[in-house]
C-alpha cells in the first residue's frame, strides 16, 4: 500500500475515534474495542517521550495486531526525544503518531507538554516536524481550544497555521479551554465551556486540514451532527468506554456505512473469552481484561449482576474465564 493511500484509510478510520485516555485505552481495552467496531481509529493512553527511550518498550508500546488502524499518542516538548520515540514506535507497527498538546494534569505541566504547549506554538511545530522527518506513517496532533486566560479565537487559528506549516495534515480539536491552574484534570474535562462553534469555523478556515472534534460527545446521534456540520472525524472518550455496545457496536453501520456490524454484545463477551485465557496463560490477571468490560451491557437487562459478579470475583486467585461465562449465563437469561 502506497503512503497516500495509507493516509487516506487512516483519514477515513479518523471518521470516528476512541479518544486518548490515562489508565483507560490499554491494549486490553483496545482489543475489546475493535471487536465492537472494525473501522473506528483507537488510540493509545499517552506515553511520554522519555518513558519510550529508557523505559520497557514491550509494556508501553506492545499491542494486538488484531487492533489496527491503531495510533500512539506521545507526549513531550523536546524534538529530538519525540523523534527518536517515534521512529521507535514507528517500528513497532503503528500507523499513526499523535502529539498530545491537550491533557492538562499536573504531570503533565511540570514536564512542560501537553495542553501547556498551547502557549508554545512555535515549539509544537518544531517537534511535529522533527517527528515527521523520523516516521514512515502519518504524524498528527490533539489540542485544546487554548489555556488560562488565552483568546481561542485567537490563538487556536494562529496554532493551526504553525502546525499545518510543519507538515500536519490531520488534528483533533478539544473544543474546551483547558485551565491549568485551580482545575484539576478532571475538572477540565467539564467545567470549562464547550465552544463547538469555534472548532466548526476552524473546519471553514483551514479546509485543507482534516480536524475532528471532541469533548462532551456522548452518543452517534451528537457525532452525525457535527459530520453534517462539515466535520471530517468526531472522537468519543467516556461514552465509548462505559457504555461502549451504544457507541461503538453500532457505529460501523451508522458512521461508516459499513455491511457488518451485526455483533451484539453477547457476542462480543463470548468473542473476549479466547483472549482472556490467552492473557491468564501468559501471566496475566482476570481483572486486568475485565474491567474495561464492565459497561458491555449498559441499560440491558441483568447489567448490575454483570458488573457485580466481575468487580467482586475478577481480582481473586484463580478467577478465570468461567467467571465471565457465569455472567453471561444470567445476562442470556434475563435477555430471554
Amino acid at each position: 500500500m502506497t503512503d497516500k493511500n495509507k493516509k487516506q484509510e487512516l483519514s477515513a478510520a479518523a471518521r470516528l475515534s476512541v479518544a486518548p485516555m490515562m489508565d483507560w485505552t490499554d491494549r486490553h481495552c483496545r482489543y475489546l474495542h475493535r471487536l465492537m467496531s472494525r473501522e473506528a481509529l483507537l488510540y493509545t493512553e499517552m506515553v511520554t517521550a522519555p518513558a519510550v527511550l529508557h523505559g520497557d518498550r514491550e509494556r508501553l508500546l506492545g499491542f494486538n495486531p488484531a487492533e489496527h488502524p491503531v495510533a500512539l499518542q506521545l507526549g513531550g516538548s523536546v524534538p529530538v526525544e519525540l523523534a527518536e520515540a517515534t521512529r521507535i514506535a514507528s517500528d513497532y507497527g503503528y500507523d499513526e503518531i499523535n502529539l498530545n498538546v491537550g491533557c492538562p494534569s499536573d504531570r503533565v505541566q511540570s514536564g512542560a507538554f501537553g495542553a501547556v504547549l498551547m502557549e508554545s506554538p512555535d515549539l509544537v511545530a518544531e517537534c511535529v516536524a522533527a517527528m515527521i522527518a523520523a516516521s514512515p506513517v502519518e504524524v498528527t496532533v490533539k489540542c485544546r481550544i487554548g489555556v488560562d486566560e488565552q483568546t481561542p479565537e485567537q490563538v487556536l487559528p494562529d496554532f493551526l497555521h504553525k502546525i499545518s506549516a510543519a507538515g500536519v495534515t490531520r488534528v483533533t480539536i478539544h473544543a474546551r479551554k483547558a485551565w491549568l491552574k485551580g482545575l484539576s484534570p478532571k475538572e477540565n474535562r467539564d467545567i470549562p465551556p464547550l465552544d463547538y462553534p469555534l472548532v466548526h469555523r476552524m473546519k471553514a478556515e483551514f479546509p485543507g486540514l482534516h480536524l475532528s472534534i471532541n469533548g462532551g460527545i456522548g452518543s452517534l446521534d451528537e457525532a452525525l451532527e457535527h459530520l453534517a456540520a462539515g466535520m471530517d472525524g468526531v472522537m468519543i472518550g467516556r461514552a465509548a468506554y462505559h457504555n461502549p455496545a451504544d457507541i461503538l457496536l453500532q457505529a460501523d453501520a451508522r458512521i461508516f456505512g459499513a455491511p457488518h456490524g451485526d455483533r451484539t454484545a453477547l457476542d462480543v463477551a463470548r468473542l473476549m473469552l479466547p483472549y482472556i485465557e490467552d492473557h491468564l496463560a501468559a501471566g496475566g490477571r482476570l481483572h486486568q481484561v475485565t474491567r474495561h468490560m464492565l459497561g458491555l451491557f449498559a441499560g440491558c437487562p441483568g447489567a448490575r449482576h454483570w458488573k457485580r459478579v466481575l468487580s467482586e470475583g475478577a481480582h481473586r486467585d484463580g478467577a478465570g474465564p468461567d467467571l465471565v461465562e457465569r455472567a453471561m449465563a444470567e445476562v442470556s437469561q434475563r435477555a430471554a
